[in-house]
């Protein structure tokens, strides 16, 4: 991309408008679609992608309740979070395809349309139909892989380049304070009234964004409407969707033959997705982007910090219940104070990032990573609330210290034709990434139960969980040694030379 560059958009009102996007004398760069509110416009991503991420979290704890009103199995209860991330596995890929033929507008109504379809039919679902309860799941994750790739890809259209950190920290603050709250939030409807409250909250928030989304959502891109290819439309299917079913079972049903099968076909899928995509003139996600090292740098260490989140978040509920005696309402008020810290962070790191650069933010919120896993690690059932509560407090302000700023470095290195291509390979890579890193904290939680002879069950939850959040640090560690593979200057520096 040039120092100068022209974008159509397509606004409410029909007409076209060109938007040149000059540096300025501060070294700042206007937006490339021109919007009087980029917050107002934002909203509706906002707030969908918050509700993605949240029920994320907040279905652990609703399963148990689950099972005993449907009066099934744990195995059965787990489809809930399995059937959820398989929708966004699959659908996830084909938002930068779609949004080069929707316009950005009527495809967000859509996604948020059925996040409040899919809480109505959850919700109303009878006891004695668990498949009801599936079905709307499973309409709810068709939303979360549309918006969560959108709201990344619009921050770049609407934001300028000097204030892109910012935004990208309040997107870091919906993407971590969610799932960080969900537990909390979960934990307090259940236990004020019942497990259908969650999905009505649900459809509330679905209804309020729906509502923003509707006033102050733009048309960010000009439609190119590029030539679908159906061979590699299966073969995202097959693979995304094969990853993301094959790692959710094996904590389920082991690696029984099934499963395996399920796993080499999701491999060789995505292998020869892969290959197509980068020998297509008009490929449904331009791999590219991964040849910018930037981009390839920050996505690792975003992948690698999102696992962390998601393994913490699946641990520590359990160990405050079965390993500490922690009742569920005040297993939810012990992490709520990482959550708030959580936000707070998340908005400050974005404005940093702006001001340094993302490097020292990176390393430092990885170290912080570090001592908040190591001292999770040392807890015991008799370990005192408050210690937890530090120990959380404490991850909480390294995740999305490094969170933010690997991801805004990653997508601010992206020039504008990769920008929707970028956002996508992101979330994609993340949400795979989730389904591999629960079932690997599944396993290894169950593989430390069983090693434990001494102290029982409650000790023998803890030494699981301590296996889990080995596997935590291990991925803290991996995302600091990548991090030194940074680009020195800062996100603005980088931009002027685009």
């Amino acid at each position: 991309m040039g120092s100068t560059m022209s974008q159509t958009v397509a606004p409410e009102n029909g007409k076209t408008q060109h938007n040149e996007q000059s540096q300025t004398p501060k070294g700042a760069m206007k937006a490339r679609v021109d919007v009087k509110h980029p917050n107002l416009t934002m909203l509706g991503l906002y707030l969908g992608a918050f509700l993605g991420m949240l029920s994320e979290t907040a279905m652990n704890i609703a399963l148990p309740d689950l099972s005993k009103s449907f009066g099934i199995g744990p195995g059965t209860a787990q489809w809930m979070v399995v059937g959820y991330m398989l929708v966004i596995g699959i659908v996830l890929p084909f938002t930068s395809l779609l949004l080069k033929w929707v316009p950005a507008k009527p495809l967000l109504l859509f996604a948020l349309a059925m996040f409040f379809i899919g809480s109505l039919v959850s919700g109303f679902a009878p006891t004695s139909m668990f498949i009801v309860l599936l079905v709307g799941r499973m309409i709810q994750g068709i939303s979360t892989g549309l918006v969560l790739p959108m709201m990344f890809a619009v921050i770049l259209e609407v934001f300028p380049l000097n204030k892109i950190g910012a935004a990208m920290g309040m997107a870091g603050l919906v993407v971590m304070f969610a799932p960080a709250i969900g537990p909390t939030l979960s934990g307090a409807l259940i236990g004020a009234f019942s497990w259908r409250a969650i999905f009505f909250f649900f459809a509330i928030i679905a209804a309020l964004a729906f509502v923003a989304a509707a006033i102050w959502m733009v048309n960010a891109y000009a439609l190119t409407r590029p030539k679908i290819d159906l061979i590699s439309c299966i073969a995202s299917i097959l693979g995304f969707g094969g990853l993301v079913l094959g790692v959710s079972l094996i904590s389920d049903l082991g690696f029984t033959w099934q499963v395996i099968l399920i796993l080499v076909i999701g491999v060789l899928a995505v292998a020869f997705y892969s290959y197509r995509q980068l020998h297509m003139a008009n490929p449904i996600i331009d791999l590219h982007a991964l040849g910018i090292r930037q981009f390839t740098v920050g996505a690792l260490i975003v992948m690698m910090n999102f696992g962390i989140t998601l393994a913490t978040m699946y641990l520590m509920p359990q160990e405050l219940q079965n390993g500490m005696g922690v009742k569920v309402a005040m297993t939810g008020l012990v992490m709520l104070p990482g959550g708030v810290v959580n936000a707070l962070v998340s908005m400050l790191s974005g404005r940093l990032f702006d001001v340094v650069g993302p490097k020292w933010l990176v390393r430092g919120g990885l170290v912080l990573s570090m001592i908040g896993v190591i001292l999770l690690m040392l807890a015991g059932p008799t370990t005192s609330i408050a210690y937890i509560i530090f120990a959380h407090v404490v991850l909480m302000i390294g995740i999305p210290m490094a969170m933010n700023p690997a991801q805004s470095s990653a997508l601010a290195s992206l020039p504008q034709h990769l920008s929707t291509d970028g956002s996508t390979i992101l979330n994609t890579m993340q949400q795979v990434l989730g389904a591999v890193i629960t079932a690997v904290a599944t396993i290894l939680l169950a593989a430390g139960q069983a090693s434990s002879h001494t102290g029982g069950k409650a000790m023998a939850f803890v030494t699981g969980s301590r296996w889990g959040f080995i596997f935590a640090l291990a991925l803290a560690v991996v995302a600091f040694v990548v991090s030194f593979g940074m680009a020195r200057q800062t996100k603005s520096d980088d931009a002027s030379k685009r």
